[in-house]
């Protein structure tokens, strides 16, 4: 008969203890993601923008900001909504961190797409390998059989 290596020798409750507590802990990141709001105010604090997972949450506007012309208005809009999306994006990865640890955390991917689409090579190379290795080894078997 044949030897199934380390697979034999698999804890099965601890690796279904490891799932289940992967769940959890996944199942925790999606009821802070809803929560997390990013923040941000000009210097002066003549705007004010609360970003969430579902887009702009807020705005406020101070009656001074009105002094200021349609384009510094709307640029200083812009450049305080980018800074509440950029406060959003550093929570939810921490967020993010806590729960898959800081050196399996996808959020830092984000900002690097050369080291995501390496990472994904390497995951297609590892898949291939074991596509090998199970299609040699049911030939194997195969020749066995004599089928």
């Amino acid at each position: 008969m044949q030897e199934f290596g380390d697979f034999a020798n698999i804890d099965i409750d601890k690796l279904l203890k490891g799932a289940d507590e992967q769940f959890a802990r996944i199942e925790e990141l999606q009821k802070s993601m809803s929560t997390i709001v990013g923040r941000a105010q000009d210097d002066d604090g003549l705007v004010t923008v609360e970003y969430g997972s579902e887009g702009l949450r807020e705005l406020q506007l101070h009656p001074k900001a009105m002094r200021l012309s349609s384009g510094e208005l709307a640029d200083l809009i812009k450049v305080v909504f980018r800074d509440a999306a950029a406060d959003l994006q550093t929570q939810v990865s921490g967020a993010m961190s806590e729960t898959f640890g800081e050196d399996d955390n996808p959020m830092k991917y984000v900002n690097n797409p050369d080291e995501a689409l390496n990472k994904i090579k390497e995951a297609e190379a590892a898949y291939n390998r074991t596509f090998e290795d199970v299609m040699g080894e049911l030939d194997r078997i195969r020749r066995r059989l004599d089928l």
